[in-house]
């Protein structure tokens, strides 16, 4: 066939079937819609989604021609959740031994299979944003840009990569062998002096890191030390802070015990993780500083739960025993001095999806429903440095949306069922109708 008959055949021929388009603009409408700023319930909740951004909020908002309507009937629409603590590579299993020889035994690619219905149980969840503070082998890196480029299905995230800290430390990966049984004896992150440390910060920036975690104390499950012991100078802090705020990311400290926090205080840090520990001169100091406190309660909870079934090594029991106790006076007299709570649970310490279980702690240990609430939301997104674009439901800003049934604020626990999960616009859980990805 002559190439002009065969091009005027192809072009007679009816077009190919294609997924319908997406509509123009999506309307969500709901009994209620969380105000994160000044923490109320706007009724009814009404706001319209164009191409992945808030076009409009509230009952009074123009319906967009050719809209289609989601009714959502008696619940609440509120901003995506944010955790600022999360462990997405990984999640401890029925024995702590089998742990530690799977993550010898299986690849790195292996590995990161294991971390996609992580990611996927934590926006299910209703969590659009997470920081994830320390993974091994770029895996958060590998998945974070996977999730961007649509291969994967999971939060967005922020990451921190490796933690820095000293030998020996709760950082230290390799701190619970012999000696001459790793090929790398010492965590990724790990280096002694001022200077040493600076370069850990420049070469997590190099290889992908949104921002730095370091561990300025011991902690609960490392098989070293005791939970509290400060772990860095205040050089080395100082050091860690002054290199990540001058390319512009925040520090994250894991910090139990009160000197090491007041160290990481004093430095700079922009929030104190865990604060099991932490004493009336150390909350007055995150008090003056603006430092954020991260509380992780759920991760004692699933630390204690774990501990109850005889899961953990004995070196971690009488730590966590000790921990548990102290950090609930901890939260309570952060709430009571004032100090700026944001949301964090430590996921992957506990299996991943339960994330929402930290609302209720945080209100059992003081916060209004309402401040827990803006903890996930306005306040996590001020911490994450996102406050432009995301947590709260206003015009122009990505549309992460989720609903829960009736009214969070008359019972907190609500946060527990969410049935609706909007992220960057793209519906991706509606238990009550149409569902835009699987």
């Amino acid at each position: 066939m002559r190439p002009a008959l065969l091009l005027a055949t192809f072009l007679a021929l009816p077009a190919l079937a294609a997924e319908p388009p997406a509509p123009k603009a999506l309307v969500l409408k709901a009994a209620h819609l969380f105000d994160a700023r000044s923490g109320r319930l706007v009724s009814p909740g009404q706001l319209v989604v164009v191409e992945g951004r808030i076009a409009s909020v509230g009952p009074g908002a123009a319906m967009p021609p050719g809209a289609e309507v989601l009714e959502l009937g008696e619940a609440t629409l509120l901003p995506g959740f944010m955790d600022a603590h999360t462990h997405l590579t990984g999640e401890p299993g029925e024995d702590w031994r089998q742990d530690v020889l799977d993550s010898f035994q299986r690849t790195i690619p292996e590995q990161t299979l294991d971390a996609l219905p992580y990611a996927r149980a934590t926006l299910w969840a209703g969590f659009t944003t997470v920081r994830n503070l320390g993974a091994s082998d770029f895996i958060d890196v590998g998945l974070r840009n996977g999730i961007r480029r649509g291969k994967a299905v999971g939060p967005r995230i922020l990451t921190a990569t490796a933690g820095l800290g000293s030998t020996g430390g709760h950082c230290d990966e390799g701190n619970s062998f012999r000696k001459g049984v790793l090929a790398d004896e010492t965590g990724r992150g790990v280096a002694d002096g001022p200077e040493a440390l600076r370069a850990k910060v420049r070469e997590n920036l190099k290889y992908g890191a949104d921002l730095i975690k370091v561990c300025a104390t011991g902690g609960v499950l490392s098989l070293n030390a005791d939970v509290g012991s400060p772990q860095l100078t205040q050089a080395e802090l100082d050091a860690i802070v002054d290199e990540a705020h001058a390319h512009q990311r925040k520090v994250a400290a894991h910090a139990h015990g009160a000197e090491g926090a007041r160290r990481a205080i004093r430095a700079g840090v922009d929030s104190i993780e865990h604060g099991s520990f932490l004493d009336d001169a150390a909350l007055a100091l995150m008090k003056q500083k603006g430092t954020y406190y991260v509380p992780t309660a759920l991760a004692l909870q699933g630390v204690q739960e774990r501990l109850d079934k005889g899961l953990l090594a004995p070196e971690t029991a009488l730590k966590a025993r000790t921990a548990s106790t102290a950090h609930k006076t901890a939260i309570r007299k952060a709430i009571s001095t004032g100090v700026r709570i944001a949301f964090g649970t430590d996921a992957g310490v506990f299996s991943h999806g339960r994330n929402a279980e930290e609302f209720a702690l945080l209100v059992a240990a003081g916060l209004s429903p309402a401040d827990a609430l803006r903890s996930a939301t306005s306040v996590n997104a001020e911490l994450l440095g996102v406050q432009d674009s995301l947590g709260t439901l206003e015009t122009g800003k990505i549309a992460d949306v989720v609903a829960v049934p009736g009214n969070p604020l008359q019972d907190i626990r609500l946060t527990q069922r969410v049935f609706f999960v909007m992220k960057d616009g793209v519906v991706f859980r509606n238990d009550r109708g149409r569902v835009s990805l699987p």
